[in-house]
This record gives structure tokens, C-alpha cells and sequence, in this order.
């Protein structure tokens, strides 16, 4: 796989067992770009360790004046020349595509994985750890990857000098070979202590990301209420901590560092001392003391791989725990299904509730929890994150539907959509019927005054379409956002279209015709509207109370306000003590609890709301809007 090919067709099913377990499977499946930088490496290593050999062989012919065995030296020197720079270009570029594959394998990995849990993963796994696993620890991950093979033609080629000396020269051979695996060797028991201080470097890191992530996520909501200093004191102490960590992990691995360059220093001295002793007994030739010194010398460059591989684990380690933590998440059920693909039709059905949305008709859900709101939701699209009976599509099961036939049938927007960077017309480029256009969308989600600040926002945009939105939305307002992606969601025109509170950020004006536009636009779909919002309530064919994780009560807006006392508290927010204690109360059957006045409202001693006050309320926020 080369850069230019990326992304991969195909990422593969990672083995996320472990952290070391799935970097051996990410090494393993790029065992062709590994043998290409382990095959440069070694003509690299073996072309600067071959120099030493070279010198040594043209000072001794200096010494002999020897004239054919001085070119000879040359020629050899030229060689190692050229090898030594094709293999340190080639390494490099083997090395950086290596690098590069495996993050970007990786990321696929984790992008497939997000794509598949959806807004499940947010509530297994904190935002702020997704952030950094699909940023900084990708990395990392790609680093040690690629620097094995690099480790590996470095081992290799100490062992072949190693060899080498004792042939060309054992008296001072034999202490290379001695000295070499000692320097190698010398800092493993350092090794642990680093690694338990970069491992608590990153996990520092990684909660002061997840605050920085939930702060700006939610600065808006800060500065309303007062609170952005408090968390950006927070963040301040959590970077603080951070940077303490560092700079001990950073004080032992600059102590591994010192050890790598003493030791070396320490072995060059113990042969330059014994290899002149034994060149003024006569045992050996200048040539072959400064062929063994410059050898010793020139293989700390390989010795400093040793070094860069321990760093480079332990800094992936935790890395590449975190990815596989994130990348073992699985949904409940097959994602494969065991049904053909298809887009079924008919009512949509959830058994474990008993809510029924007729197909065609415009359903509103109301709730009174808005976490089992958010869960049934899910689970009306197929496949959810947590265990359960499946919804029914036509008397279909939507859990053994593919997940992408499942979520073609059923499309779910929940109650904080996230909006994507990009321009508008970007934004609303997804998959869909085209039976209804961009532009019928954002009329009936009443995107106008949005396109209209969007181009202003936008310098050189001349068509609003091509105004730029940044991340996540952030420059519009809670309201801009949720309308926008209401008509994202409207232009896909699903089988059935389900909404979690789309509403709640706008005001009762734009509001109202909304949902206008929704019912119009929506016309002979199936359609479920999770709302409390009495302006929805009135406009949806049919209503579905739920209490206590069962359907309660179906009926129209005002027929329920009547004869449902507990649809009509989360509908008008009374508390449990004011639905107690108004007189005009309604017990379960439907009857009045107290006659009514002559002007047909009920005499509240408390000055409660009746039925009537409540509908004539509704009628004049109906009127204006």
C-alpha cells in the first residue's frame, strides 16, 4: 500500500484484545512495506558500518605503500558511499509510508467504528478519548510501527559486524562482542519507570483533553451562566499536571539518553586502550586498531534505534490500548442481519413499549423521561447500542435488517445532532430519495433567516449554499443549528423519520410553523416527533403518552389534556404537588373530578389552571404565532 492509494478499501477486522495484540496485527498487515524498509535499512546499516573497514584497509596500504590495495580501498569506500545513500533514502521513504499507512489504517478503523456505534459510543466512551485516540495516539501507534523494521535491519546489522570484528580481528573482536549487548542491555532496567511515567503523561493528557473538549462543547452554556473561568481554571490545573508528568518522563528518558552516550564512550576507551597495547606488542596493525575503533564508533548510530525503539512502545502502548479499547465496542446485535437487504414498509411498532406510528401518519411521542425518550428512539432505528426487543418496520424486525437497510428505513435524529465543517450544500449532500429538494427542506425546518446570516458570515459566498459552516456549527446559535439539521434530515426522505425534540431550541413563533412545514412536507410518511411542545402535540395526527416505560394513553392533543391528568403535567410542566391538588383534576377515567362553573371553567379555590385555561392558553399562543 502506498500513500497515494490510501484510504484502504478495506481496513480489516482489527484484533483489539489487547494494546501489543493489535499492533501486531497492524505490523503484521503491512508485512510488505516492514520487509521494504527492513531490506533498505540493512543496505543502509551495513554501507556506513562497512566505512570503518574501508579506512582501516586504505591507512594500513598507506602504511605499506601499497598503491593497488589504496584504490582497492577506494573503490570499496565509493560503493559504500552509494549503498549508504540509496538506503537512506529509500529507508526514509519506506519508513514515512509505513508511518503514514498504519495511522491512516487506524483511523479508518476508528472512523467505521464510530460510524457504526453512532451516538452510542459518546455513552460508552468520553468524547475528549475518541478525540485523542483519533488524533495524537495514531501517531504514536504509527511511529512504533514503523520503527520495528528500522530496529530490526539496525539489531541485525550489530550482529553482523559484531561477527565481522572477531574474524577480521579477535583479540579486540571479542571485547566488542562483549561490550556491545551490555550498552544494549544496560537501560532495561530503567525501561519500567519510563514507561509508568509516560503512561501517566498520556493519561493526564488525555482527561486535560476530554475537559478541553466538554469546555468548548459547552462554552456557550459557560458564559451564560457565569462558569467559563471555573472551567478554564480546571483546564489550567489539568495542564499544569500535565506538564509536571512530562518533564519527569522526560527526565528519565534524558537519563536513558545519557546512559546510551557513556557507555559507548566508556567501550571506546577500553579498545582504543587494549588495541594500543596490543599494537606496541606488534599483535595487530595500525590499520586494524582504527578499523576496530572506527567500527565501535560508528555502531552507536545503530545503538541509538535501541533507545528510539523502547521510547517509541511505551509511548504507543497506552495508545494503542485506548484504540483497542474503543475499536472492541460491539452493538448488541448482528450488524450484518440475517435478512436479506431491504426497505420494508408499513407501521412502525416497538413491543416493549407498545407504541404504534401508523404508516402515513404524523405520530408525536410524549415522555416524561427524556433518557427512555432518547433510548426507544434508538431503538426505533435498529440495532441499538443496548439490549432489547427490536422494533417492527411493516412487521419486519429492523435488528435483523443490515444495519444500512435498517438505518435507510428508519432514519433517527436525536435531540443534539452534530453538524459536520464544510459548506451548506456539503452539509446537505447525503443520501437520499430525491423526491424532496434542498431547498422545500430548509423552507418547511424555516431555515431562511440561517441562510441569510450564513452569507453574510461568509466572505466571497455569493449563494448561501456555498457559505462555510465551522465545526460543529459553532458559529450559529443552538436554534440555527437544530433547523439546519432538521432539513438534512428531511432531505433524505426516509420510510419513516423519527425526531427527538427537533424543536427545542427555537422560540414558539418559528416553532409553530415548523411544524407546519413538517406535517406538509411529510405528507403520507411515517413520521414520530418525541416533543413535549403543546404547538407539535396540536398539530400531530395521533399522540402517544408513555408512563413508566409503557404507553399509557393515544389520543389527540386536547382530547388528552382532558382525561389524562399525567400527560397533561408533562405537557404544561406542572409539578406532582400542583396535579395533586388542582381541583379540577382528572382521575384516569375521563370524568371531571368537580362540576364546572357557568362560564365552563372549573372553580380552582387555588387558582390552578383547568382544562379550558390550558386550551385557551394554547389557542392564544396559536393565534400569534
Amino acid at each position: 500500500m502506498q500513500i497515494q492509494d490510501l484510504p484502504y478499501p478495506d481496513p480489516g477486522v482489527p484484533d483489539a484484545r489487547s494494546g501489543p495484540r493489535f499492533l501486531w496485527w497492524l505490523f503484521r498487515n503491512q508485512l510488505g512495506g516492514q520487509l521494504k524498509s527492513l531490506a533498505w535499512g540493512l543496505l543502509h546499516f551495513a554501507s556506513v558500518s562497512a566505512l570503518p573497514f574501508c579506512v582501516g584497509l586504505a591507512i594500513q596500504a598507506v602504511v605499506d605503500r601499497s598503491g593497488s590495495r589504496l584504490a582497492l580501498a577506494g573503490g570499496v569506500m565509493v560503493l559504500c558511499c552509494v549503498g549508504n545513500a540509496l538506503g537512506d533514502t529509500f529507508l526514509h521513504r519506506a519508513a514515512v509510508t509505513n508511518w503514514i499507512t498504519a495511522a491512516a489504517r487506524v483511523q479508518q478503523l476508528l472512523a467505521r467504528k464510530t460510524a457504526l456505534l453512532g451516538s452510542a459510543l459518546t455513552r460508552r466512551v468520553a468524547a475528549g478519548e475518541v478525540v485523542a485516540v483519533s488524533t495524537g495516539d495514531v501517531e504514536k501507534i504509527g511511529w512504533f510501527v514503523e520503527a520495528v523494521s528500522r530496529f530490526t535491519a539496525a539489531a541485525l546489522t550489530i550482529v553482523l559486524v559484531c561477527v565481522a570484528l572477531v574474524v577480521y580481528q579477535p583479540a579486540l573482536g571479542v571485547v566488542v562482542l562483549v561490550g556491545l549487548p551490555v550498552l544494549a542491555l544496560a537501560v532495561l532496567p530503567l525501561l519500567p519507570r519510563a514507561t509508568r511515567r509516560a503512561d501517566v503523561q498520556r493519561d493526564k493528557a488525555g482527561r486535560a483533553t476530554e475537559l478541553a473538549s466538554d469546555t468548548v462543547a459547552g462554552l456557550r452554556v459557560l458564559r451564560g451562566i457565569g462558569g467559563e473561568e471555573l472551567f478554564l481554571d480546571r483546564y489550567r490545573d489539568a495542564s499544569q499536571e500535565v506538564r509536571h508528568a512530562a518533564v519527569r518522563s522526560a527526565r528519565m528518558w534524558s537519563l536513558i539518553s545519557a546512559i546510551q552516550v557513556l557507555l559507548p564512550g566508556l567501550l571506546l576507551i577500553a579498545v582504543v586502550w587494549h588495541g594500543v597495547h596490543l599494537a606496541r606488542e606488534g599483535r595487530i596493525d595500525v590499520g586494524e586498531l582504527v578499523t576496530v575503533y572506527s567500527s565501535v564508533m560508528i555502531l552507536t548510530y545503530p545503538l541509538r534505534h535501541f533507545e528510539e525503539i523502547a521510547m517509541a512502545y511505551s509511548f504507543s502502548r497506552p495508545s494503542a490500548k485506548r484504540a483497542a479499547r474503543v475499536l472492541s465496542l460491539e452493538r448488541t446485535t448482528d450488524t450484518e442481519g440475517s435478512r436479506a437487504a431491504e426497505i420494508p414498509t408499513g407501521d412502525l411498532y416497538d413491543p416493549a413499549t407498545g407504541l404504534l406510528a401508523p404508516a402515513g401518519r404524523f405520530t408525536a411521542v410524549v415522555c416524561g423521561d427524556p433518557d427512555a425518550a432518547g433510548r426507544l428512539a434508538e431503538r426505533l432505528g435498529g440495532h441499538p447500542s443496548e439490549e432489547g426487543t427490536s422494533a417492527l418496520l411493516g412487521g419486519v424486525p429492523l435488528d435483523e435488517l443490515p444495519l444500512k437497510s435498517a438505518r435507510t428505513a428508519v432514519l433517527v435524529q436525536d435531540k443534539d445532532p452534530v453538524l459536520l465543517s464544510g459548506t451548506l450544500r456539503e452539509l446537505l449532500d447525503v443520501p437520499a430519495s430525491g423526491a424532496v429538494g434542498a431547498e422545500d427542506a430548509l423552507s418547511a425546518a424555516q431555515c431562511g433567516d440561517v441562510l441569510t446570516a450564513l452569507a453574510q458570515g461568509s466572505v466571497g459566498a455569493d449563494d448561501a449554499m456555498d457559505a462555510r459552516i465551522t465545526e460543529r456549527g459553532r458559529s450559529l446559535s443552538g436554534g440555527q443549528r437544530q433547523r439546519l439539521a432538521l432539513a438534512r434530515s428531511l432531505i433524505t426522505d426516509p420510510e419513516a423519520l423519527v425526531l427527538d425534540e427537533p424543536t427545542s431550541a427555537v422560540d414558539s413563533h418559528t416553532e409553530a410553523r415548523i411544524a407546519e412545514g413538517v406535517r406538509a412536507l411529510r405528507a403520507g410518511r411515517t413520521t414520530v416527533v418525541f416533543t413535549s411542545s403543546p404547538l407539535l402535540l396540536d398539530r400531530a395526527d395521533r399522540i402517544v403518552f408513555l408512563h413508566d416505560g409503557e404507553v399509557a394513553a393515544v389520543g389527540a392533543h386536547r382530547e388528552l389534556l382532558h382525561t389524562e391528568p399525567r400527560y397533561r403535567a408533562v405537557v404544561t410542566r406542572e409539578t406532582d404537588e400542583e396535579t395533586a391538588a388542582s381541583p379540577d383534576a382528572v382521575p384516569a377515567g375521563g370524568k371531571p373530578a368537580k362540576p364546572l362553573a357557568d362560564d365552563g371553567r372549573a372553580e380552582g379555590r387555588d387558582g390552578s389552571l383547568s382544562d379550558d385555561d390550558v386550551l385557551h392558553r394554547l389557542e392564544e399562543i396559536e393565534e400569534t404565532a
